[in-house]
């Protein structure tokens, strides 16, 4: 294969893979023979690449003027052929339309769903079936035009309901005549279509038309008509600049890539469409806007104004070039967000990370976190987290705890507690010099690949010098510090070598997060276990012959153990079986 690719150009185009004869991948590159030798490197490959560099026998380029045609050439090729290695967006289901058949002398408007393309009966695409319904209902309040089936117009010979309801012009039993249905036909096209503000204006120009000649009968059926449209407006409105703007999300975790699409037709939110993408290994995200953007405007009908990118807008340049080149001059990509977009482009953001969340085992997802976290720290691999806290109750019952983190998360059976002196509790160091101690003894093959303690630069020093004195100095120590005012995604990360740079939002951070969220609720469950049992036991019980009830009286008359301490002998044996024996040891014990 290194000889083939001796031979290819220098130069921006499209390459074709095969295996006995099939096509299994096509790509671009701004430079074909360095992208296409990277395959056949020597360095490891991920799994899909490594798949098809072993089934790859032949190759085939083709040469463009510059990176813009490669890279339509490339959706275009994918489109037609179908490669089993190329990334395609399959939607379970295709995308509803409004249909108008105008192939009838009195047409119908209806939801209908089609993946192919489509001609001027159709308005759309909508991504959610309920904004169709709903459209549909707005043009039938406002223009009358039915929706009933073929089958029921020809059996009318009365008006129905939609009729008395006022959302039929009851064109089946001839209550209109053709040339004003289609009339209105065309407005419910346009109505559709255009700015609903021109749409008023151009309405209370033919009220004022009909008025002026005297036919106050349409001049009052056109101002229902404004009416029903104002109304309509002021229910859906979410901003008064009535937007058109499609929004594309895309992120990716490991080897799954999320994509969510957000439609806005005139300031309405039409709904989402999300898609993930399994074994994205060699799709950027880049490669993975343009295979998003292509698909969903496959049939070129009912373009946005605007386009906004969930990534930097400098990072996509190239399939910019494309969309006005190959979709639309007219689309304009803003940089700046306002207060109406900046919200939804992070309700984008959320659903392609969410999609990959549905969908990410839970040992994927841990196996992820520490394979970015081994990353970041340098190390070869990490499998196992030993979390390290303290909780004690105003200076008293003291607990350590430590869990434990291992492949698919928590490992609860490894989960130990440890017991702190009282002379130790309000010491958090010492505190935790005595568990961490602790703890190295009884560590012999299930060593953790790294240790997580609460704290900053001094809870870490003291941590790496009792690893020295165990013989265990290979053991990472990680100290995690809460942020200002302990606002989530603050945190510092503390490590030998100074403070670790890691994202808040990484899943390697949310690991780290997580591990000490842990060993927190841990301690502090079991210190407050300890004091509520200590509480249920006082000097009274070690008194002879007083029991619960006896014990619940002294409670009850003398409110608290400091009210019976002050309480005089005689005072005492007024009490119920408290007799002067026992009286004298209740205040000597007390």
């Amino acid at each position: 294969m290194k000889d083939k690719i001796k031979h290819i150009p220098e130069s921006p185009g499209v390459y074709k893979f095969f295996s006995n004869k099939e096509l299994i991948y096509i790509g671009k590159a701004k430079n074909l023979k360095k992208r296409t030798s990277s395959y056949f490197g020597k360095s490891l490959k991920d799994r899909k690449t490594n798949q098809i560099r072993r089934l790859t026998d032949h190759i085939e380029v083709f040469i463009t003027n510059n990176e813009v045609e490669a890279l339509l050439l490339e959706q275009n090729l994918i489109k037609e052929n179908k490669p089993k290695f190329n990334i395609l967006l399959r939607d379970d289901k295709t995308y509803p339309y409004i249909f108008f058949s105008l192939d009838q002398e009195f047409p119908g408007v209806y939801l209908k769903r089609t993946k192919g393309s489509v001609n001027k009966n159709y308005i759309g695409p909508f991504i959610s079936s309920q904004a169709v319904k709903n459209s549909i209902k707005d043009i039938q309040k406002i223009f009358r035009v039915r929706n009933c089936s073929d089958t029921t117009f020809k059996s009318r010979t009365r008006p129905c309901i939609e009729f008395q309801m006022k959302r039929c012009s009851a064109p089946c039993t001839k209550y209109i005549t053709k040339e004003e249905y289609m009339e209105d036909i065309e407005k419910s096209k346009d109505y559709l279509t255009s700015s609903k503000r021109n749409m008023v204006s151009n309405l209370k120009k033919a009220m004022k038309i009909a008025s002026d000649e005297l036919n106050y009968e349409k001049a009052a059926e056109i101002r229902n008509r404004i009416n029903q449209v104002e109304i309509i407006n002021e229910k859906q409105a979410i901003t008064p600049n009535g937007i058109d703007a499609d929004i594309f999300s895309v992120e990716k975790v490991n080897n799954y890539a999320g994509i969510c699409i957000v439609t806005i037709r005139d300031g309405k939110i039409r709904g989402t469409k999300t898609h993930l993408v399994k074994d994205a290994f060699l799709e950027t995200k880049n490669n993975l806007y343009e295979l998003a953007v292509f698909n969903f405007y496959s049939s070129k009908a009912n373009l946005p104004k605007k386009i906004f990118f969930a990534s930097p807008s400098y990072e996509l340049i190239l399939i910019k070039k494309c969309i006005r080149d190959n979709i639309s001059e007219k689309i304009v990509f803003p940089k700046t967000r306002n207060s109406f977009i900046k919200p939804i482009v992070s309700l984008a953001k959320n659903n392609a990370a969410q999609i990959i969340r549905n969908h990410l085992s839970k040992k994927e997802k841990y196996a992820f976190a520490y394979q970015e976290l081994s990353k970041k720290l340098g190390t070869k691999k990490i499998e196992r987290i030993d979390a390290f806290d303290i909780s004690h109750q105003y200076m008293k019952q003291g607990v350590g705890s430590c869990v434990v983190f291992a492949e698919s998360g928590p490992s609860k059976k490894d989960y130990r507690l440890f017991n702190i002196p009282n002379d130790m509790a309000g010491n958090d160091i010492a505190s935790m010099e005595h568990v961490i101690s602790r703890r190295l003894k009884y560590y012999e093959d299930q060593k953790p690949d790294l240790i997580l303690i609460d704290g900053g630069r001094t809870q870490l020093n003291f941590t790496n010098k009792i690893l020295k004195n165990f013989g265990m100095e290979k053991i990472i120590v990680l100290g995690i510090a809460k942020g200002m005012g302990r606002v989530r995604a603050t945190e510092t990360i503390y490590t030998n070598k100074g403070i670790l740079e890691i994202d808040p939002h990484s899943e390697s951070f949310k690991l780290l997060n997580e591990a000490r969220d842990e060993s927190h609720r841990f301690a502090i469950t079991a210190s407050r276990k300890k004091i509520r049992k200590s509480n249920k036991y006082s000097v009274l019980d070690s008194v002879k012959g007083i029991g619960p009830i006896t014990k619940k009286a002294l409670l009850k008359e003398f409110k608290s153990l400091r009210g019976i301490k002050d309480a005089s002998k005689d005072d005492l044996m007024t009490i119920k079986n408290i007799n002067e024996t026992m009286a004298l040891e209740i205040k000597q014990k007390l």
